[in-house]
């Protein structure tokens, strides 16, 4: 996987912290489409793309290299979760989004959020 691998290394040194004002539950972040935006010109750049899809209860992420056909795969349980003021399938669109976001930002090293990990 050494052309992956290079690639995305070449890739997240350009790659900016990606952090929009979108306010979520007492916490600022960058919603999916401006990840999306932010990365796919950067992604194309390198020779890197990505896909995700749903297997059964999780979501697939996977990233490749075009050129030579290298992938590096990760996948997410997805938790069946309730959510206020929402039904089942629009708790579960909710999960996907947000899953989709957190995997793409960990397979490439994004920064997606303001760091809150010691506010506890």
């Amino acid at each position: 996987m050494k052309e992956l691998f290079k690639a995305l290394a070449n890739f997240q040194d350009e790659v900016p912290v990606i952090h929009q004002n979108t306010t979520g539950f007492k916490y600022t972040y960058a919603d999916l489409n401006q990840v999306f935006k932010v990365i796919k010109p950067l992604l194309k750049t390198h020779g890197l793309g990505f896909t995700q899809y749903l297997n059964d209860d999780s979501l697939n992420t996977t990233l490749f290299h075009i050129e030579s056909g290298e992938v590096l795969n990760s996948s997410i349980e997805i938790p069946k979760v309730t959510l206020k003021g929402q039904n089942e399938f629009q708790a579960l669109g909710s999960g996907i989004t947000y899953l989709r976001r957190y995997s793409l930002s960990c397979l490439l090293g994004l920064i997606t959020d303001k760091d809150a990990d010691a506010a506890g």
